[in-house]
């Protein structure tokens, strides 16, 4: 008898629109297995892809991915050397999966800084799948979430000192639009894997009332049911911001 899925228990109504991921643990997976750190990587951009199309099939609308922090830079030259010529070769071998699935790509972080090769490869793209509307697939590529905030503050006291706006109008609204992330809502969910409970300098300021979820599976482990598991935790959980259940109680009966 086959096992049955966890999809057939969602509320496909609940699903959460935006869902952002760490994906960590693809050195471990594979140091546990005797395999060099860079397997790793390559297994981790098949789960990449399964949760991408599973995200997809369920209704999610944005999808972001933690997939190069401005820490990651401190790894050793050839792991960095690595996953560079790996974000590559999957950029180019994946656009066309992208396309069948209607999915657009999208960017955060200073992907100016990359190697010219994936520079340019995620730019091409980026421009090949801009008219897709299913889903926004975001890559936060030389990314974290203090830099965000820095870069959003720098721009918003330029616009303070040509006269654009004045101190006195900066408001959470204005920082938020500011930020890398500002284009696309806030996610209600956060999945991270491999056991880790730390946020890792990723969307600190947009995760202000976004739901946590962890796991001990390592990245490459994160398969559809893994995802399936987060979102269905994610539904049985109680949305208050600041509220009171009794009041989040009395706004649905209305």
């Amino acid at each position: 008898m086959a096992k049955k899925s966890l999809l057939e228990d969602l509320n496909i109504e609940k699903i959460p629109a935006h869902i952002a991921i760490i994906m960590d643990g693809n050195g471990r997976w594979a140091k546990k297995r005797a395999l060099p750190r860079v397997i790793g990587h390559e297994y981790g951009v098949k789960s990449v892809k399964n949760i991408t199309e599973a995200a997809a099939e369920i209704g999610v609308k944005f999808l972001t991915l933690y997939t190069f922090s401005t820490e990651n830079w401190n790894r050793p030259k050839f792991e960095v050397n690595a996953i560079m010529t790996l974000l590559v070769r999957t950029i180019r071998k994946e656009v066309a999966t992208l396309q069948k699935n209607n999915i657009r790509l999208k960017t955060i972080g200073d992907i100016k800084a990359l190697p010219a090769d994936a520079y340019n490869q995620i730019l091409e793209a980026i421009e090949l799948t801009k008219d897709n509307t299913r889903m926004d697939l975001i890559l936060a590529l030389n990314y974290s979430a203090r830099w965000d905030i820095v870069q959003a503050t720098q721009a918003l006291s330029e616009k303070v000192k040509e006269g654009i706006i004045s101190s006195s109008d900066i408001n959470e609204e204005l920082i938020s639009r500011a930020l890398h992330t500002g284009k696309f809502p806030e996610p209600e969910l956060l999945i991270r894997t491999s056991g880790e409970y730390r946020l890792s300098n990723f969307m600190l300021w947009e995760m202000a009332y976004g739901e946590f979820y962890f796991t001990d599976a390592y990245w490459p482990e994160f398969d559809k049911e893994c995802l399936y598991k987060a979102i269905f935790d994610y539904q049985k959980r109680e949305r208050r911001f600041g509220k009171t259940s009794e009041q989040i109680q009395e706004n649905t009966n209305v």
